[in-house]
């Protein structure tokens, strides 16, 4: 399978380290098999670092590796749910030091205002129902992939 990653650069090498650790799956290289959502993020990075310009990556991916056969660690989300829900607040948290497991992580979406979510939520309570639907992205249920680990990042073969 093809799958893209939007930015405001180009990307010669993938390197975790420059990968912003607080997002919904956690410190990853996040692609999409969508090249429109990919080049929408792309935009969307143009639009918040005002430099660069809007670039997409192309890289394949053997999708046999997400199977229970692989040898890396898959965690597969495949619908909103509240332990969906809960993954992204744990990795979204800056007041812990949560770190998953996995390889590669595939899921939803959350929407562009997780932190006012958190915020809310800590400040007013609420149950993770209500932080579920909170999150839900606006465009409806679209899907990334993380690639979290060195080992995830060697399947990605650049095109």
């Amino acid at each position: 399978m093809i799958l893209y990653h939007g930015s405001n650069t180009g990307i010669e090498a993938i390197d975790l380290g420059r990968c912003s650790r607080y997002k919904d799956f956690g410190r990853a290289f996040y692609l999409s098999a969508d090249m429109q959502q990919a080049k929408e993020m792309g935009e969307f990075r143009v639009r918040i670092s005002r430099e660069g310009e809007t670039t997409v990556t192309s890289y394949e991916f053997n999708e046999q590796l997400l199977s229970e056969e692989s040898t890396l660690k898959v965690k597969i989300f495949p619908h909103y749910c509240l332990e969906w829900a809960e993954f992204v607040w744990n990795n979204r948290d800056e007041n812990q030091d949560f770190h998953h497991p996995y390889d590669i992580v595939y899921g939803p979406i959350a929407n562009d205002n997780v932190g006012f979510q958190m915020r809310r939520f800590r400040v007013n309570g609420g149950d993770l129902h209500e932080f579920l639907k909170g999150l839900k992205y606006s465009k409806g249920e679209t899907f990334q992939y993380a690639f979290c680990t060195p080992e995830a990042i060697k399947m990605l073969k650049k095109l």
